[in-house]
């Protein structure tokens, strides 16, 4: 029996496991998010949360609609900067934007729309691999991971369509 409750938690849990990991990441092995970094983990906490809600909620029919198209919207728009990340790792070491500032110095200098928009472009610190996994880094792992959350979205979307 399709549980859209279930499919909240396991949102919930992978998004909560990942940041744990980038956190470990960051603070036992020593790797500094980039700026990119930064925003996908923005995206990760915002699926996480939305997922949580979702659970506690236990909403029923449109509630699960709402909830799904939330973490369907947050998933594309993170995949969309893991996207950009890759992209950047993958270009030729001579086209590598150069190194900026990190996201909370941008927010204390530049007006939001400003700095939103530099996060966004990515800089030279965002093409560098610190580290894989099976062969892929970072930001293509997220990738996997967002669109497999906007998989789980898209089934609770149209499954909960047939439980009306």
């Amino acid at each position: 029996m399709f549980n859209p409750r279930i499919v909240f938690l396991v949102i919930f849990l992978v998004c909560a496991g990942l940041m744990s990991f980038g956190f470990y990441l960051q603070y036992v092995l020593g790797l500094e998010p980039c700026v990119l970094c930064m925003v996908q983990r923005l995206f990760f906490s915002l699926l996480g949360l939305t997922a949580l809600i979702a659970f506690l909620h236990n909403p029923q029919f449109i509630g699960v609609r709402i909830y799904a198209v939330l973490t369907a919207l947050f998933s594309v728009m993170g995949a969309g900067i893991a996207g950009r990340q890759v992209w950047l790792q993958h270009l030729p070491a001579d086209k590598v934007p150069e190194c900026g500032p990190d996201l909370f110095f941008m927010l204390e200098v530049y007006p939001l729309g400003e700095a939103l928009m530099t996060a966004l472009k990515g800089t030279g610190d965002c093409a560098k691999v610190a580290w894989t996994f099976l062969s892929l880094s970072i930001p293509e792992w997220a990738i996997i991971i967002f669109i497999a959350i906007f998989i789980a979205s898209l089934q609770l979307i149209f499954k909960s369509r047939r439980l009306m």
